[in-house]
């Protein structure tokens, strides 16, 4: 996989980077910048450099944000960073010729665009007008086939950015843990964690199940799991993962309105014992209702492995919002920026976004 280490000539060429912008906004404003400040390992090695920067993203799952507020939170943590209101066209072509050397543009929200979540080969021809150089930074997305992720890269020299390149390194090594090893793997939708489930009880020592996912198993295994929410998958496939002796589900609940809202003392117990004996420590999804305040295992467990010697990566958003919330960050070795395109990557080995970079 080349990177932009590889890249013959920076000074005063135009360098489309597909970045990792989609943060959380609440009335014009940045929430958590945590994304951005990833971000900046790229960016600001292409500035430096002489390059003009120009930063494609997503924000949000409709198409209707702006990325306005983002370029203006980026603004924060380095210079020289202006905001265009178009994504494609005459207007962005005319904003990007008159960049300097060093400096960095951020264009509109790529979803306002339906050209871009349906891998329109025009929108990506549009796109790919924009720059002379390609580069795939935006790791969160490389599970998604759109226009800017799969596009671009067939219709302009292309390189990974340096956060994609850590990204992919960290997570090779997740997939070959020291032992003992742990693995806890939350959320909903057996359909969308039977693959990484699969692949992790084959190479770690400890899978625990946890969130609205360990429903389906409970219920496979015949305990009573009432109101609680549970997912439409095949029994027969959540029987036959149950089966084997790697697999850990929770063994005490807080529940309310018969609904499996989080998990106890004993839980916390269970997992913090698993974690002092482990060298390895993968974890992505909450473990309980984390969005409506059921935070107490979840952090619990946060503790656990900030507290350990072991070599942990995380991620996914909830779990990534119980770490910064308890200020624990830096007491993790590798926080990906990838929730589902994390689960993809070590299920698969490789995703679609990083395949088409060559």
């Amino acid at each position: 996989m080349r990177t932009v280490r590889d890249i013959p000539v920076f000074q005063d060429i135009s360098i489309l980077v597909r970045a990792a912008l989609n943060v959380p906004v609440e009335n014009g404003n940045v929430t958590n910048d945590y994304r951005l400040r990833r971000a900046l390992l790229t960016v600001h090695f292409l500035a430096k450099r002489g390059a003009k920067v120009i930063l494609i993203s997503h924000l949000g799952e409709k198409g209707t944000e702006t990325l306005a507020p983002v370029a203006r939170a980026l603004g924060k943590l380095i210079p020289r960073v202006s905001f265009f209101g178009e994504s494609i066209g005459k207007g962005a072509r005319a904003a990007i010729r008159a960049l300097v050397p060093g400096d960095i543009l951020v264009l509109e929200n790529l979803r306002r665009n339906k050209g871009e979540q349906e891998n329109d080969r025009h929108f990506a021809k549009e796109l790919a007008s924009l720059g002379d150089i390609f580069v795939q930074d935006s790791f969160d997305t490389c599970h998604r086939r759109h226009a800017s992720i799969v596009g671009v890269p067939t219709l302009l020299p292309s390189y990974a950015g340096l956060l994609l390149e850590e990204e992919v390194h960290e997570l090779k090594n997740a997939l070959a843990p020291k032992k003992p090893s742990l693995a806890v793997i939350g959320g909903v939708k057996f359909a969308t964690k039977e693959g990484v489930l699969m692949t992790l009880l084959q190479i770690y020592d400890h899978v625990f199940v946890g969130g609205a996912l360990a429903n389906d198993f409970l219920k496979a295994a015949g305990r009573e799991v009432g109101k609680s929410l549970v997912s439409n998958a095949d029994p027969e496939h959540v029987r036959k993962l149950l089966k084997n002796p790697k697999l850990v589900l929770p063994i005490d609940f807080v529940i309310a309105n018969e609904m499996i809202l989080d998990y106890g003392v004993g839980t916390s117990l269970l997992l913090a014992e698993l974690v002092k004996k482990a060298k390895t420590i993968l974890w992505n999804g909450p473990l309980g209702n984390y969005e409506n305040g059921f935070v107490d295992a979840t952090d619990a467990f946060a503790r656990a492995v900030a507290d350990s010697k072991a070599y942990s990566v995380v991620g996914g958003g909830d779990t990534v919002a119980s770490i910064e919330h308890l200020g624990l960050l830096p007491h993790f070795s590798f926080v990906s920026t990838g929730g589902g395109a994390m689960l993809d990557f070590l299920a698969k080995g490789t995703l679609p976004g990083i395949e088409v970079l060559g």
